[in-house]
């Protein structure tokens, strides 16, 4: 890197499952699609194969089990501490399926950003892909907002959505997951960019 280059923005990255949005943003830090680098991952599930990606990436891990903390207080506290160490400047939640609570909104409210296989506010929560199909929903998508307190409530940043009527499953996941990886990166890339303009 150059005297003259800008340092790169970092991020941290939560998840509790398989990882396929963690290895989406970290593979456009690593190609230069983002100004950023993945500098930590958070996982409330230690045996989540994310943790196994992370490794391969050389991502630093903070993966641990909300059981063994007294409170969800207490093991947002020891987040808080790894992303501050870290020099944190946004967490985006990519498959973490836990609600923030006051301690980590309280260190990183409006810089918590969380992608959603629904088009919020319709179809919360955890199973919001097969409630749509359920429903009958023609028009699918994904949300990408900023976390509060509320299930998957916050500000919306940005939407995509596209027609399907087939009768499976397994493919609308698939058309969801084509949509979600290109619109978290482009998504993150304009909040970076809108961070330089105001900081500079």
């Amino acid at each position: 890197m150059s005297s003259s280059a800008k340092p790169l923005h970092r991020l941290a990255v939560f998840a509790s499952g398989s990882g396929t949005n963690f290895e989406a943003i970290v593979t456009a830090c690593e190609r230069g699609e983002l100004p950023a680098e993945v500098v930590l991952m958070v996982c409330d599930k230690p045996s989540a194969y994310v943790v196994e990606r992370a490794a391969r990436h050389g991502v630093a891990t903070f993966a641990f089990s909300p059981k063994e903390y007294a409170s969800k207080a207490d093991y947002e506290r020891e987040i808080v501490a790894r992303l501050d160490a870290a020099g944190v400047e946004l967490v985006c939640m990519a498959g973490y399926m836990r609600i923030a609570g006051d301690v980590l909104l309280g260190a990183y409210g409006g810089r918590i950003i969380n992608i959603h296989p629904s088009l919020l506010p319709a179809f919360r929560g955890a199973h919001a892909i097969e409630q749509a199909f359920e429903y009958g929903v023609k028009v699918f998508g994904v949300t990408i907002h900023y976390v509060d307190a509320e299930l998957d409530g916050g500000r919306i940043i940005a939407q995509r959505a596209f027609a399907y009527e087939g009768r499976d499953v397994a493919e609308l996941e698939s058309r969801i997951h084509a949509v979600e990886y290109p619109l978290y990166v482009e998504t993150i890339g304009k909040l970076l960019k809108e961070k330089e303009i105001c900081e500079h």
